[in-house]
């Protein structure tokens, strides 16, 4: 049996603290090896990255994921009780409702809803001199979209407020300091909002249309025909709606391309829908969206020659596997082409998650991920003119999700009639 190489650091917390999105694959070719063994905080865990590795780790058989991520980031970013937390059968009945609203269709629908609200604002941001922060606003017309395609009751008044608390969950999971606590003072606050519009779904004071997201959850049954707690529910409300909205990471990584790549306007505008996927797909694979996730042994077995002890956690490099030269040519180079011949594979294209949508641990909402970041480059190329300001655009990579120093702000925005 092959001993797994180890990280040369006694302990790599302040490591990966420093540098989230290259310390797996780094490692990897460091020690020329698709996993490495390393500790955090003081305890033993396998990073692993690339094809063979994710189809590994997202067989059920093999992993489970109660108990694998960081305590604090479970309970800010998908809080306790959700889906991502289940295995096996639970899982595949919980994970059922999620697909059964979150599907090609809707995800249009939102996607569409999402163009209407742009366009709405764009005749706002017209009229106004100054700077537009296109990342602040965009969270709020994903957040406008999503809760109205959900039956979600939010006025504009409660429109900012929302937003800002879902947007704090994704934003600050895994911060340092006063940041995570603020976060998680915030993350108790959604779950008791989502909570109360559980309740009063069920009690008949909110009543969403039939089919509507929040009719799915509030009525959810699980396997063994008891309705979810409200506040489970809630936190699977949350789960539909905070993902959306983070959607928003994507949306300015595009324009940030865009702006950056200007040669990608022409095909965009003579290639249609073609290249318009290949453009929306290198950015889901290029940008740093969230580095890894994590899941711990169900039982020993053998990988390559190597030793998997049982309750092992296990972290599989999201980042580091959209970038393995081994399956994408000169992956640091942001070039759509690379898709065109590129034949579906879940498991080497990883932006949120590998495997099975329907019945795997790949995020449902990987759907709405592409369709609503389809309608922004759509609408940034077709809807308005804007001015780029001189600003400071590179990415925060100590962040998770990386963004924009600057957030893209845009001026002078003149609606195309």
């Amino acid at each position: 049996m092959t001993e797994i190489p180890h990280d040369h650091l006694f302990d790599s917390s302040l490591a990966i603290l420093a540098d989230p999105y290259g310390f797996i694959g780094k490692r990897c070719d460091r020690v020329g090896s698709d996993l490495f063994r390393t500790r955090l905080l003081l305890k033993e865990n396998i990073c692993i990255r690339g094809r063979d590795a994710a189809e590994v780790f997202y067989d059920q058989d093999r992993f489970y994921r109660a108990g694998a991520v960081v305590p604090r980031a479970e309970i800010v970013l998908t809080g306790r009780g959700g889906v991502q937390g289940l295995d096996h059968d639970p899982h595949h009945h919980r994970k059922a409702m999620f697909t059964s609203v979150v599907g090609p269709h809707t995800a249009c629908d939102v996607a569409n809803r999402c163009t209407a609200e742009w366009r709405r604002r764009a005749k706002l941001w017209a009229a106004s001199k100054g700077d537009i922060s296109f990342y602040n606003e965009t969270r709020e017309v994903i957040a406008r979209a999503v809760c109205d395609w959900a039956g979600v009751p939010i006025s504009e008044a409660e429109l900012p407020r929302i937003t800002w608390m879902l947007s704090l969950l994704y934003e600050f999971p895994v911060a340092v300091g006063w940041r995570h606590w603020r976060a998680r003072y915030y993350r108790k606050v959604a779950d008791r909002w989502a909570a109360q519009i559980i309740e009063d779904t069920r009690a008949g004071k909110i009543k969403p249309p039939a089919g509507t997201a929040l009719d799915a959850v509030a009525n959810h049954r699980d396997e063994h025909g008891h309705l979810l707690p409200a506040k489970v529910a809630g936190v699977e409300l949350q789960n539909i709606l905070r993902p959306t909205i983070a959607v928003s990471v994507f949306v300015v990584y595009a324009a940030k391309m865009l702006h950056e790549h200007p040669e990608c306007r022409e095909p965009l505008a003579t290639g249609g829908d073609e290249y318009l996927e290949l453009f929306v797909q290198e950015v889901r694979r290029h940008c740093p969206f969230f580095p890894a996730v994590a899941a711990r042994v169900r039982q020993d077995f053998e990988w390559r020659g190597f030793h998997f002890p049982k309750d092992m956690r296990v972290i599989f490099g999201l980042h580091a596997t959209n970038h393995d030269p081994k399956v994408w040519d000169k992956p640091e180079e942001f070039r759509p082409e690379r898709f065109r011949n590129w034949q579906y594979d879940p498991f080497t294209f990883v932006p949120q998650g590998g495997g099975d949508r329907d019945k795997g641990h790949r995020c449902p909402g990987d759907r709405f991920s592409a369709e609503i970041t389809k309608a922004a480059v759509k609408f940034l190329t077709e809807d308005i003119k804007f001015d780029v300001p001189p600003q400071d655009l590179s990415l925060e990579m100590k962040h998770m999700p990386a963004l924009p120093r600057s957030r893209f702000n845009i001026r002078n925005v003149k609606v195309v009639s």
